[in-house]
């Protein structure tokens, strides 16, 4: 059985290191599971209960829900803007924290990583990721971490995927993630 992991991108922008090592983890998803990269965040609106009316929910926010609600499990990939997670990120939670007490997260595993130029590489990000998806119903994986600093630098001139120590990372945590999803499929 395959396990079905969707990778979500807090940060919108075409050259994003965060989008490349979301890239890189789709490279590398070990057999059995598949890394699925979630495209169409920016289209999302903003959540606003009176636009989650059951049979006319937006498409793009009704596409995100599916792609959840057929995956095993999560792995954000969280910047850091100002300190905090981006709102695209967030909005993404929300979406798929309703309906109440019905959320795509379910009990699922969530793994929550990334990289910031700053000196920690977006931990307050990240730890504010988790803190969300984790009321929104969301199994974080608190154990499970991944935070590159100086991305500007470090990724300049090379992938994340072409980073011999990166992708060592990225391979332990995908692999933990789907230890973890294929175990919460199975039960």
């Amino acid at each position: 059985m395959s396990v079905r992991i969707l990778a979500l991108v807090g940060s919108l922008r075409a050259g994003s290191h965060n989008r490349q090592l979301a890239e890189a983890a789709v490279k590398l998803a070990p057999e059995g599971a598949e890394v699925h990269l979630f495209e169409g965040l920016a289209e999302i609106p903003f959540y606003n209960e009176d636009l989650d009316i059951e049979g006319s929910v937006p498409a793009p926010a009704a596409k995100l829900r599916e792609a959840a609600q057929a995956s095993d499990g999560f792995l954000f990939f969280s910047p850091e803007y100002n300190g905090s997670v981006p709102a695209v990120l967030k909005n993404a939670i929300d979406w798929l924290s309703r309906p109440y007490g019905a959320g795509a997260f379910g009990g699922k595993p969530v793994a929550v990583i990334g990289t910031a130029f700053g000196q920690y590489g977006g931990v307050w990000a990240q730890d504010e990721t988790r803190k969300s998806v984790g009321i929104a119903g969301g199994k974080v994986l608190d154990d499970v971490k991944l935070s590159i600093p100086g991305s500007l630098t470090r990724f300049a001139e090379t992938h994340p995927a072409d980073d011999a120590e990166v992708a060592a990372d990225l391979a332990e945590v995908i692999a933990r993630l789907h230890g973890h999803a294929g175990e919460t499929s199975a039960a």
